[in-house]
């Protein structure tokens, strides 16, 4: 291996930790922020939603060129809304590695479901990978002394479904950092009419303005700039892959820098999640390479 192609590989290492590290710090952020109310949810979203596309569109102003030829897509724009709203009042009552299991786990299987709808045939083994996952989000979420708030996780999955939606409607964008920009701006609107209708509920401080502005500038904007650095560098499968390792992160830092407690019921259900997921992926990556032998 050339020196190029050993910088080339240490190049996309520490692009895709920095991004899986900056994504995990989005649950640390909101929980932080929501658990301790130091603001309410709505307005998190908001200043979440706006300093994203602040910082954005800053980014994509001085790095590319305008695309004037690409119009709004006004679902993913909605859907990136729904993500970003749910996931905040989700945080209200569920713990950091809790709600990024249920948002990643959500995610993947949404373009599970997607790919099978699809005509993709999942193997055996795939299957049985796909129902130890489910098995694992049963298990967190069964009634128990230790089980997440139902309204919290229900939130959580809806918005890993919208998030695993919004995925799959950029693949294949010419221009995904453009795209997100332009879906960060389309949804200030909508965060702003949520705000005013939680009005009655609105309670803020600096602290919480913070780690808000945090959350959407730099581990949102700036973690996405960093992602799509690294996305063309990765397989498909390998860039699934390595976003299982965001609820581990999650769980490590909330436990670390929120205290909070590390649970068997989660231990397991995340061992039981991230493995089952694991499964598919390896086994298509396998069917992929397979393919490419064949040909």
């Amino acid at each position: 291996m050339s020196n190029h192609e050993i910088n080339y590989s240490a190049k996309t290492v520490f692009l895709t930790i920095t991004a899986m590290i900056a994504f995990a710090a989005n649950s640390l952020l909101c929980r932080l922020a929501l658990g301790a109310e130091l603001i309410d949810a709505a307005t998190f979203t908001t200043v979440r939603v706006i300093s994203g596309a602040v910082m954005l569109s800053l980014i994509v102003m001085f790095r590319q060129k305008p695309d004037a030829g690409t119009k709004t897509n006004w679902r993913t724009a909605i859907m990136l809304f729904i993500y970003m709203a749910f996931f905040s009042f989700a945080y209200v009552s569920l713990s950091a590695g809790t709600g990024a299991l249920i948002l990643f786990g959500a995610v993947q299987l949404t373009m599970f479901i997607v790919a099978l709808r699809g005509g993709e045939h999942f193997s055996l083994l795939s299957w049985a990978g796909l129902a130890v996952a489910i098995l694992g989000l049963i298990y967190l979420l069964s009634p128990g002394i230790a089980a997440p708030d139902p309204l919290g996780a229900i939130l959580m999955a809806i918005a890993g479904i919208s998030w695993g939606y919004y995925s799959l409607s950029g693949r294949g964008s010419a221009n995904p950092l453009h795209g997100t920009a332009r879906n960060f701006v389309c949804s200030v609107p909508l965060v702003v009419m949520v705000s005013l209708y939680f009005l009655p509920d609105f309670s803020s401080s600096l602290t919480g303005l913070a780690l808000a502005v945090t959350s959407g500038a730099i581990t949102s904007g700036c973690g996405y700039v960093i992602w799509y650095a690294a996305l063309p560098r990765l397989s498909a499968t390998r860039a699934a892959a390595v976003q299982l390792s965001v609820p581990a992160i999650a769980t490590l830092g909330g436990v670390i820098f929120l205290g909070e407690p590390l649970t068997m019921r989660l231990l397991l259900a995340t061992a039981a999640t991230l493995g089952g997921i694991a499964i598919i992926l390896s086994q298509r990556a396998a069917r992929l390479h397979s393919d490419r032998s064949v040909h």
